[in-house]
């Protein structure tokens, strides 16, 4: 499979259950690349969904994939502070060329102050139901909610207090 390689720029390419695309993000840079761990950063980049619509981003963000955890962390930096974009999603595999993952719905958004909330459980029940997760992928999704919910109370991982600017700074090397 090998891995990602430092400064090189690579996309994120997020599936659904089912195996049908998400969403891409077109272009990522890789400021850590480990079979196991891939650190990212990007800023303004385009995302295409599955629609064919596009957008871009609009702030700095730094981006935690781990292949052992069943959920990746976004840190968006803004004027105000970091906030935090988590995806209970499949660990990630690497292709060569991108970074894949499969989305299971349920999204912890935190803010600056660390206060977050837990997202589209609606969403979620609804897709488990239509695509029939296997209860084992119910489990460990709902088990690695409350891991990812202990990380940000203890500030572990992308959580930790200089993990974000860190990264950035190193993101920025790059882009000079």
């Amino acid at each position: 499979m090998g891995a990602p390689v430092e400064g090189e720029s690579l996309q994120i390419h997020s599936y659904k259950h089912d195996g049908h695309i998400h969403r891409v993000w077109e272009q990522t840079t890789v400021l850590k690349g480990t079979q196991s761990l891939v650190i990212g950063g990007n800023d303004r980049t385009v995302v295409t969904e599955s629609d064919g619509r596009t957008w871009i981003t609009r702030e700095p963000a730094i981006c935690y994939f781990h292949a052992e955890h069943w959920f990746n962390v976004i840190g968006m930096i803004r004027e105000d502070g970091v906030y935090y974009y988590c995806n209970i999603s499949s660990p990630f595999i690497f292709d060569g060329k991108a970074l894949k993952y499969i989305d299971y719905d349920l999204d912890i958004k935190i803010f600056p102050d660390m206060t977050f909330n837990l997202l589209d459980e609606d969403e979620y029940e609804r897709h488990r139901k239509e695509m029939q997760y296997p209860e084992v992928i119910d489990q460990i999704l709902k088990y690695n909610v409350d891991k990812l919910i202990y990380w940000i109370r203890q500030r572990k991982g992308p959580f930790a207090p200089d993990f974000i600017d860190t990264w950035y700074e190193r993101f920025l090397t790059y882009r000079r």
